[in-house]
């Protein structure tokens, strides 16, 4: 799909806070984008009072048009210090990450009383929507203001992630992952928690919206689940030349047993270290982690 750098910004000329949302930093991932090229249509047709400014940015623009999760390396997984301080891009990843910090650079701390983020994912099987939050500053009290399962820890593991990045600059916020790949749930999803959170963050009257949406009362009532939060207790890591095939029939929060068998991985059979939940495991043909297993807060 081809989408600016910027798909939108609105204020209603109130100073306030920032709301920035990114959308597309995996190329197989469009819905984020596609509920962002929603939202400020139906902003710009109705143009509601709020308090500062909320801002759309489209990640791997180069992957998105080709529908593909990444061209030469994963965008998630390069936001370290030494290629923030490469002066010269090596990759088209690192070129698209140039191109985001310079729109990030036009937003800075001193504009905003606050600044919050929110980083919009899906994933290559079939989820319920969740929160994926770094346990730094106010990131955790802020994530609890929305209706749906919290995992606590993936930044801890992952180095380089966008959300690792912006919590690293002060900005309050965390990743929402809205479903499967390519959904039409994953859209609505991803539609109706940035609306709560142009609300939560910037006081946004949902009622002044004309076609009030939907989506909102959808994703809280029927498609999240209960807000339960949960720790990552195990990751299964992957090097590029490995073979690694998951066992068919998982999905995120699958209840497994210590001794289930998982995977193979290299002709080897990978069975669960623990009683838990598996969570992000692989279905797709690219990707640096082969699963997690997760356990609920209090279990």
């Amino acid at each position: 799909m081809e989408t600016a750098r910027v798909i939108g910004e609105y204020g209603s000329g109130a100073s306030g806070p920032l709301l920035l949302v990114t959308a597309g930093i995996h190329g197989n991932e469009p819905s984020g984008v596609v509920a962002l090229q929603h939202i400020f249509k139906e902003l710009q047709k109705c143009k509601p009072d709020i308090n500062g400014c909320v801002v759309g940015i489209a990640g791997n623009r180069e992957a998105l048009k080709k529908n593909v999760r990444y061209i030469d390396e994963d965008l998630n997984r390069i936001w370290t210090r030494e290629n923030l301080q490469n002066d010269v891009p090596k990759s088209s990843e690192q070129k698209e990450m140039c191109n985001i910090m310079g729109a990030l650079n036009r937003y800075p701390k001193t504009n905003y009383s606050k600044r919050y983020f929110l980083d919009c994912h899906t994933t290559s099987s079939d989820s319920l929507p969740y929160i994926s939050v770094q346990d730094v500053n106010d990131n955790l009290d802020w994530a609890g203001n929305f209706p749906t399962y919290i995992v606590r820890g993936f930044s801890d593991l992952i180095k380089g992630d966008i959300d690792h990045y912006l919590s690293s600059q002060g900005i309050t916020g965390f990743v929402f992952e809205g479903g499967q790949h390519q959904s039409e749930t994953a859209v609505a999803n991803h539609e109706g928690i940035i609306w709560l959170a142009i609300k939560k963050a910037l006081g946004l009257d949902l009622t002044s919206i004309t076609r009030y949406p939907e989506c909102v009362e959808n994703f809280k009532d029927k498609n999240a689940p209960e807000q339960k939060i949960f720790d990552i207790v195990h990751r299964h890591s992957l090097k590029e030349q490995d073979d690694f095939k998951m066992e068919p029939g998982f999905k995120n929060f699958t209840a497994v047993k210590e001794g289930q068998l998982l995977a193979y991985h290299n002709n080897e059979q990978i069975r669960s270290g623990h009683n838990g939940h598996i969570f992000l495991p692989l279905y797709q043909s690219k990707g640096n982690d082969g699963f997690f297993i997760i356990k609920e807060i209090g279990n």
